[in-house]
């Protein structure tokens, strides 16, 4: 068998290509040549997940607990799932690989930042539900919430990167409302398709996604 440090749980096709890319990118830019980065993959059929979320159940404990169980097999040590929403049912199961958490890895972020407040940008059940919020305030950090008119426009922006049906419109407005609410606080993405038309030159964010990427590629170099 090939070894390799890192497997990913391929899920819904945009976000899952979103951090193959983001993946290849930033390992090319560390190792240089024609280098991409090296994982293996265990795609699942997402119709049989995506239907249970964004709530905990034990019919998703039992079809997720299957795929850990077979990544466990394979000769890896770092685990990377491309979706935020998935790891409150991820910390209900049992696994001993160590799996890349995006709150572990954005509590490690706020502190070297030093922030004490954020504004949370996710899905509509993402921004409302206590999973992040007792997470973040566990660790002393207080989420501030987008108005709901906001937090309504930015579940559509979710809705529509993952049905690839976004326009330029939306994109500009999404982008407006990053740049409205980080002027204070940064503003924290908490959902991949989210990530996926994030602007480019802002720098008060802090991407939940982007932060997994990074230390995939760190932990296996």
């Amino acid at each position: 068998m090939i070894k390799t440090q890192l497997a990913i749980l391929g899920l819904g096709s945009r976000s899952t290509l979103y951090y193959l890319e983001q993946l290849n990118k930033v390992y090319n830019v560390k190792k240089g040549g024609y280098s991409t980065c090296p994982f293996f993959l265990l795609n699942t059929d997402f119709d049989t997940i995506n239907p249970l979320l964004p709530n905990t159940s034990l019919q998703l404990d039992t079809i997720l607990q299957s795929y850990l169980d077979q990544m466990e097999a394979l000769e890896v040590t770092e685990i990377l799932i491309p979706n935020i929403t998935l790891h409150e049912t991820i910390d209900r199961l049992e696994f001993q690989k160590n799996i890349l958490h995006p709150l572990l890895l954005s509590v490690l972020k706020m502190k070297e930042i030093d922030a004490k407040k954020v504004v949370i940008f996710g899905s509509l059940h993402s921004m409302q539900s206590s999973y992040i919020r007792s997470y973040l305030q566990l660790n002393s950090i207080e989420i501030l919430l987008p108005s709901s008119e906001d937090m309504i426009f930015i579940d559509e922006v979710r809705k529509h990167i993952y049905n690839t049906t976004e326009t330029k419109e939306i994109i500009n407005k999404y982008h407006q409302l990053i740049k409205k609410y980080s002027q204070n606080y940064p503003v924290v993405l908490g959902c991949t398709e989210l990530s996926i038309i994030k602007p480019t030159d802002q720098i008060n964010i802090i991407d939940m996604a982007q932060l997994q990427i990074e230390a995939a590629v760190k932990n296996i170099l």
